[in-house]
């Protein structure tokens, strides 16, 4: 999916939470900015690359928005750290291990990762083996799911219409924090 979209479902999330539990504005920053992480850290050493060696905006913005087969050429080690981040990012196994020692030491859900986990799910599903599969069990497998590549139009359309209507319900519907159901 792509970040905007993996921001407002994280956004809808927030708010449905909110409406049960109060949550404070840094958490729910924190929840998208988690949200949008795992679409945004791999770019890291292409930005550095660009930044501190012979790299390019043009190649950034290339590997950004490009389909597969069509990203630009890399230095060998930025495409490996790029490659890797993306997996790490995208990765049920890692997140979880994280989630376990947030947990451990504050004995309760750091609620921001939810962002992270909306990402990981949502992603499995809207991408394809031919658009770049999520390798959700990584470093186990790089091997994905082929679902449904969020880029196709129709896909596209459906997501933006629902994204629309939840957040109509949710402006409508008026719900108070800590007072259960909106009304």
């Amino acid at each position: 999916m792509d970040i905007v979209a993996h921001t407002l479902w994280a956004a809808a999330g927030a708010a449905v939470i909110h409406r049960r539990r109060p949550l404070s504005r840094g958490t729910v920053v924190a929840a998208l900015v988690l949200a949008a992480l795992p679409d945004v850290g791999h770019l890291l050493p292409i930005a550095g690359w660009w930044l501190f060696a012979d790299g390019s905006f043009a190649a950034l913005l290339g590997y950004a928005v490009a389909v597969p087969g069509q990203e630009p050429v890399l230095p060998p080690l930025v495409g490996l750290l790029s490659h890797h981040l993306h997996c790490v990012m995208h990765s049920a196994p890692i997140a979880a291990l994280v989630t376990l020692v947030l947990w451990a030491g504050r004995r309760t859900l750091w609620v921001p990762l939810l962002g992270w986990w909306s990402h990981i799910v949502i992603d499995v599903f809207t991408h394809s083996a031919d658009y770049y599969a999520v390798p959700v069990l990584y470093p186990f497998t790089e091997r994905g799911f082929d679902g449904i590549a969020w880029i196709t139009p129709w896909f596209l359309v459906l997501n933006y219409a629902a994204l629309l209507a939840v957040g109509v319900y949710l402006m409508r519907s008026k719900g108070r924090p800590g007072h259960g159901r909106g009304g």
